[in-house]
């Protein structure tokens, strides 16, 4: 019985702490990292900012929570699509693309994972969010340099570089302003991706059959050789 009640309130602080992540995304989605304060976010998860306070002790832990789950989901989404994909440049194409509709779908949350200033100091978290997906490309690009797909090249050097690109190209001051429906989107996540696919050494004509044409969470090649 006491184990049965102790599951039960475990379960219920699980589920707060849910609440107020999710809370506090939703305001980043449409206000960026700026409006993720403790009251709003409290009144969003239907809790009281002490509330929020016993969970996250400062404004610096609960964006830090918030980077790191957004973060944590992406890579998820990346391996998930790289290994459906059926060989080592599709699966590449695969994860590159992931990277790509997560940045587009929501940019606003995306710059603010990656460089919108905040008035607290969440610098490593970021980094360290940055260092995992590029280490997922890393792996991919490696994979497909093994099999013959890719020169010879500094895998490390490669996965950073696209990553900046990817990031540069579709979120933040220099991307484009006009992303406002499904057609420029997919537009958007087939250009940047086949840029990056040419740019590791992926031969035209075959960054053009990798690059298919639906802009998905992952990108699903009809083949790979």
């Amino acid at each position: 019985m006491v184990y049965r009640r102790t599951h039960q309130v475990m379960k219920r602080l699980a589920a707060r702490r849910r609440a107020i992540l999710a809370a506090a995304r939703d305001r980043a989605i449409s206000g960026g990292m700026a409006a993720v304060q403790i009251a709003p976010v409290a009144v969003r998860a239907d809790v009281a900012a002490g509330t929020v306070y016993r969970y996250f002790p400062s404004k610096a832990d609960l964006i830090s929570e918030l980077i790191k789950e957004v973060s944590r989901d992406e890579l998820i989404a990346i391996r998930a699509a790289a290994d459906a994909a059926p060989g080592p440049s599709s699966a590449l194409a695969a994860a590159l693309a992931t990277v790509a509709v997560h940045v587009v779908s929501h940019r606003k949350l995306a710059w603010g994972i990656l460089a919108e200033p905040v008035d607290v100091d969440v610098a490593a978290t970021r980094l360290e969010s940055r260092r995992e997906i590029a280490g997922e490309i890393e792996a991919r690009i490696a994979a497909a340099q093994r099999a013959g797909h890719l020169p010879a090249q500094d895998t490390s050097l490669a996965a950073t570089a696209l990553l900046g690109a990817l990031h540069e190209s579709l979120v933040g001051p220099l991307a484009p302003d006009n992303l406002d429906d499904a057609a420029k989107l997919r537009d958007a996540v087939q250009t940047a991706t086949l840029l990056a696919l040419r740019a590791v050494g992926v031969t035209d004509a075959r960054a053009r059959g990798l690059v298919v044409q639906a802009a998905l969470p992952a990108m699903m090649p009809a083949g790979d050789c």
